[in-house]
């Protein structure tokens, strides 16, 4: 296994070069791509039998857009949570979002992201719908390198809770063949990707998982 610093290189360097193809992509491939995973992931049977999901809010730019998602989620009543990155440590949790005017006036936290003034003390979740700066086919995903999400399912999962459905939202441009990838052993793995164009499923979901 390479050691940390190298792994930390190779994150890096796999960082940069996604960068640099996301920043060609225009606005308009990004929304007509958008909408196109947003359809895939309303259609999931796993989808539609969770109760509670944790959706992003995407940064400004180059990235997938999941402001429809959100809405469509307060719609069908299911319970929505965003995250919030807490500055202090670098940890992350998670609140409720009631209602489309608590989305319109959630002020930009870290990154120009939207995000939450105050957390949820009991956040019981079924699935959550997780961003990422590149993905893989054997499920594998690269975030911006703070650790934000594994560090929360790791804890997340210690305190006896079962570990939520894991759906990596990516444009095409995001997801590499084979399993390009390098990972560490505190990286978790997806259990679907959702592409434009296809679900990529890790066949690793036991009906138990899926409400």
């Amino acid at each position: 296994m390479a050691s940390q610093l190298t792994l930390t290189a190779q994150k890096k360097v796999l960082r940069s070069a996604m960068a640099s193809t996301l920043q060609k992509l225009s606005s308009l491939a990004i929304k007509e791509q958008s909408e196109a995973v947003a359809a895939r992931i309303l259609s999931m049977e796993s989808f539609q039998r969770s109760r509670s999901i944790s959706c992003y809010l995407n940064m400004p730019s180059r990235e997938l857009d999941t402001l429809s998602l959100v809405s469509e989620i307060i719609s069908r009543d299911k319970t929505l949570f965003v995250p919030k990155i807490m500055s202090r440590d670098g940890s992350m949790d998670f609140l409720k979002i009631y209602d489309d005017e608590d989305l319109i006036t959630l002020p930009a936290g870290l990154w120009g992201i939207k995000e939450p003034h105050t957390l949820s003390d009991d956040v019981e979740l079924d699935m959550i719908l997780v961003p990422g700066v590149a993905f893989d086919e054997s499920h594998s995903r690269l975030g911006h390198g703070k650790g934000y999400y594994d560090r929360f399912l790791t804890s997340y999962t210690s305190s006896g809770r079962r570990a939520p459905l894991l759906v990596a939202l990516a444009l095409r441009e995001q997801v590499l063949s084979g399993d390009e990838i390098p990972i560490g052993e505190h990286d978790w793995k997806m259990d679907f990707i959702v592409t434009p164009d296809r679900i990529i499923d890790s066949g690793n979901v036991s009906n138990e998982r899926v409400h």
